[in-house]
């Protein structure tokens, strides 16, 4: 709640002109002001909206619409009509960018474990997740692990990939595709991404291929599935595995393919905000019968499964507790509803900014079967004269949380060297400009309206500077 000392920012006089007005709506965080008189005394509120329907009003006065609210901003009043407080949607709850549902047998399948005393990795809803998880995937195994990340690099040690290997990964990613690569000891090859998938392209991957080559990690973005067709050719022509890193893409499809279970193996994250969640968690896939086993054994210290405590090689502890995975098996019945939810948000947002040609929203690409994990739009930042985190910033102020896209690899000091002599275009410009919107699957349709009402009233604001 905004302070009598702190609302100059959102009145404006009514006689102020209208290139005055237009500038001041340019510069409010919620591209709303309140109009007064010379006394003080408030007459209405005014946005770009008004501004532009009455082109011929020349002052504020003129364009403004009667009224102390403005959709979910308002001014409290004294008696004499001024303004005593203002109320924005940053004083209530925000809408957040991605929240866990945990509305099924989440509690039920938990207090099992805890009533029967199995707590730990060996409980029977590790073997039902594991069972259940692979089954929706078409695949014949999975191993559920600590983490998304852990998962990556259980993966790449069960092929045995390490020092002396490269490994070829997107630019536009999280960190942890390349950290599970440096683990190994191998090394990450950086390659920009697709302008319509925001994905690995195929054609950079190619040139990126050398003798030392030995897999290829495509991520699936946000939800939105990689063009795999070109990539699958590649690995088979040069011998090379297939690793997908499908952190956020449970649910996703290429060709009617489950993300994960494309290539010779796929990973899983479950943290707290993925579609399906066990608080922390993560999945591996395998098609391959000894791959897969080996990689149980690397995930159980390496411990031979017929001869407790006899270690067959150096492994790691990367079990999934029980309490976990009772989670996930909860999570997993109610999927179906999670996915259908993020086909209505996308509807929504798709519908809302078809129409404004400063928003590019992911593309719709035919055999694409994108999950939505967050909803990420790229602005054309140059056309409205504003960053990306001034625009968020924006969007912070009237209570809608967003998030950045991730920054380009190969511009973390980490990284940098992994970046050989290539350009990144591409993953540059998403990088710079792309954010992400509120995407919860419980979010409400009245939330939807407000978070794309206030997008849409912010690029107005700015297109028309």
């Amino acid at each position: 709640m905004s302070s009598v000392s702190a609302l100059d920012e959102f009145l404006i006089r009514d006689t102020a002109s209208r290139d005055e007005a237009a500038s001041r709506l340019r510069a409010s965080k919620l591209g709303v002001l309140f109009v007064a008189d010379a006394a003080g005394r408030v007459r209405g509120h005014l946005d770009s909206a008004m501004l532009g329907a009455k082109a011929a009003a020349g002052t504020a006065g003129a364009a403004m619409q009667e009224g102390a609210h403005a959709g979910s901003v308002s001014l409290t009043l004294d008696g004499d009509g001024r303004a005593l407080s203002l109320a924005t949607p940053a004083d209530a709850r925000r809408v957040p960018i991605a929240e866990p549902t945990l509305g099924g047998n989440e509690l039920k399948y938990v207090t099992e474990c805890v009533t029967t005393n199995w707590i730990s990795s060996q409980g029977s809803f590790v073997r039902r997740f594991e069972t259940e998880f692979a089954a929706l995937l078409g695949v014949p195994h999975a191993l559920a692990v600590s983490n998304g990340t852990v998962a990556l690099h259980l993966a790449l040690a069960a092929y045995g990939i390490g020092p002396g290997d490269e490994v070829i990964v997107p630019d536009l990613t999280f960190a942890a595709t390349l950290n599970a690569v440096i683990y190994t000891g191998a090394t990450p090859v950086l390659v920009d991404v697709a302008p319509d998938t925001w994905n690995m392209d195929p054609d950079a991957v190619a040139a990126a291929i050398t003798p030392r080559t030995k897999a290829i990690m495509p991520v699936h973005l946000y939800g939105q599935p990689t063009d795999m067709a070109p990539i699958l050719a590649l690995a088979k022509r040069r011998g090379l595995v297939v690793v997908e890193d499908a952190a956020e893409a449970v649910g996703a499809k290429w060709n009617g393919i489950a993300c994960g279970a494309i290539g010779d193996c796929g990973t899983f994250s479950f943290f707290s905000n993925k579609l399906v969640t066990t608080g922390e968690g993560g999945m591996v896939v395998f098609k391959d019968d000894a791959i897969s086993a080996r990689a149980r054994r690397l995930r159980d210290h390496g411990m031979n499964p017929q001869r407790r405590y006899w270690h067959d090689e150096v492994g790691f502890n990367y079990r999934l507790t029980n309490l976990q995975a009772a989670i996930g098996c909860a999570q997993l019945e109610q999927l179906a509803g999670f996915l259908e939810s993020k086909k209505r948000l996308s509807a929504h947002y798709n519908r809302r900014f078809a129409s404004i040609p400063e928003i590019e929203c992911p593309t719709i690409l035919e055999g694409f079967d994108n999950s939505y994990w967050v909803y990420t739009i790229v602005l054309d930042c140059a056309a409205l004269g504003i960053s990306r985190d001034a625009f968020m910033a924006k969007l912070a102020a009237a209570g809608i949380d967003s998030r950045p896209i991730f920054y380009c690899m190969h511009d973390m000091p980490p990284y940098k060297g992994f970046a050989g002599n290539r350009e990144f275009p591409v993953s540059a410009h998403v990088s710079a400009n792309g954010l992400s919107l509120p995407s919860s699957t419980s979010i409400t349709q009245a939330e939807l309206d407000f978070v794309a009402d206030t997008v849409a009233r912010l690029v107005a604001s700015h297109r028309s500077a």
